[in-house]
């Protein structure tokens, strides 16, 4: 079965970088989109961005100049969300997650669309 890990969150000053990963197993083959989502207090679930595995291609929610970045370490089968310059907004939950996707070109990234799910792991930015 599909299992996803998150972890790398942590308690971080205003401004400063954080790279979160993603662990995955039970995934067969390429056909996967997966993304990275948010949940800050009071708030619902978010996208951040997303990959799809395959194909490649990403999407960004948010055009944050480059602020944020998705990727993936092939070799080790890991997803990565490198952040910079970190705001008291982006504090939350993170979560990472995994879909069955075969379309190329194109990446899902609605979290209700979304089906194997991490526990999360907490980001916390301090002003």
């Amino acid at each position: 079965r599909v299992q996803v890990h998150e972890s790398g969150g942590m308690l971080v000053k205003a401004g400063g970088s954080l790279r979160l990963s993603c662990t995955t197993s039970g995934l067969l083959g390429d056909d996967y989109a997966l993304g990275w989502f948010r949940q800050a207090p009071g708030k619902e679930r978010e996208a951040i961005s997303c990959m799809s595995l395959s194909s490649g291609a990403k999407y960004y929610v948010y055009a944050e100049n480059g602020r944020l970045t998705i990727s993936r370490n092939n070799a080790n089968n890991t997803l990565h969300l490198q952040m910079g310059s970190l705001k008291p907004d982006d504090t939350g939950m993170y979560y990472c997650a995994a879909l069955e996707w075969t379309w190329k070109g194109l990446v899902q990234c609605k979290p209700q669309e979304y089906k194997y799910w991490g526990s999360g792991t907490q980001v916390t930015v301090s002003s």
